[in-house]
């Protein structure tokens, strides 16, 4: 099966990553996967969750945190800004706990929490992940392209939806607990108790979006994942752990694209000697491939002259990737 054939027969794929180690490719595959679905009428969104994302250089336009951007006809892009994301949240905290407890303003004591809580590695990610919940939710696209971080990191984002779901079930089951307690302290205070209370809605809603989001990445009938490799012995072997990894998630591959093919037809030419033992390298490694995982590599692509940037060489790029010349 070819690139092109796993997406005619399966229409209903509407989630595509393309994922990877990094520098090999994902970024500018998404572009020109986003490019010739936007080509066949397609209402497309591609988006990047990775903090050195370069969408931007690629379509040659400045999109970092602008939300999604139309780049043309059927096809958008967006790159996702988690430090802005990150300031909304603190403030959003900030303005939650004026309401709950009824303070003039954050204690000095709670504010240097939750600035030392923000610092936090994770807390990056966690604005990532919800920012991506966000996309999926609202599900306005006909195609939607991931442009994901590199494996470690893609491995981590992928099993978040289970830790959120998990930490927001036993949150819930403590809120339960503390609701008799409010009660009982607000008849004490003579203060009214809330007809409903807000934080387990808001918990409920936050598991709600989660699981639509943790659906959609498992589900394999909307879901494809798409690794990227090169011929090179490591890159073979990180692909067949992650690989591995990503079935104990249940995350759908979909198959392989191998890039960067130094063209054979060039042993016909006069090329330096480290150029014809880069070849004989790859010979190797391509057979290696071919052994390892035969006829789900759906695409060869070859090494290219110059980066892929702006429209013209996104659209030749497509056209190799999904064998319509170029």
């Amino acid at each position: 099966m070819s690139l092109k054939a796993a997406f005619e027969q399966h229409p209903e794929r509407r989630y595509i990553m393309f994922g990877g180690k990094g520098g090999l490719g994902k970024t500018t595959f998404s572009a020109a996967t986003a490019f010739w679905l936007a080509r066949q009428g397609k209402r497309v969104l591609v988006f990047s969750v990775d903090p050195q994302a370069s969408l931007s250089d690629i379509f040659q336009r400045d999109i970092f945190g602008k939300g999604p951007v139309e780049i043309m006809p059927n096809l958008w892009a967006q790159e996702i800004d988690a430090d802005r994301r990150i300031q909304a949240y603190q403030q959003e905290i900030r303005q939650k706990i004026l309401d709950m407890y009824g303070f003039e303003r954050v204690p000095e004591e709670i504010d240097n929490y939750i600035q030392a809580a923000s610092a936090e590695p994770a807390m990056e990610e966690s604005a990532i992940f919800d920012a991506v919940v966000d996309i999926v939710v609202e599900g306005s696209y006909d195609y939607y392209i991931y442009d994901l971080v590199p494996l470690g990191h893609a491995l981590y984002y992928l099993s978040m939806a289970k830790v959120y779901d998990e930490w927001i079930n036993r949150i819930t089951r403590l809120r339960q607990e503390m609701r008799e307690y409010e009660q009982v302290s607000a008849v004490m205070r003579r203060q009214k108790t809330l007809e409903e209370d807000q934080i387990l809605s808001e918990l409920e809603e936050i598991k709600r979006r989660i699981n639509t989001s943790s659906r959609v990445l498992t589900d394999r009938q909307r879901t494809a994942f798409f690794f990227v490799l090169v011929p090179e012995q490591m890159i073979i072997q990180d692909t067949l752990q992650a690989a591995e990894l990503f079935r104990r998630f249940d995350v759908p591959i979909a198959g392989y694209v191998v890039n960067r093919i130094v063209p054979e037809e060039l042993l016909e030419q006069e090329i330096p000697e480290y150029l014809r033992n880069r070849i004989a390298m790859q010979r190797r490694y391509r057979a290696e491939i071919e052994q390892r995982f035969g006829a789900e590599v759906l695409a060869q692509v070859p090494e290219l002259e110059r980066d892929v940037t702006g429209l013209e060489a996104i659209e030749r790029l497509a056209g190799i990737m999904y064998g319509e010349g170029g």
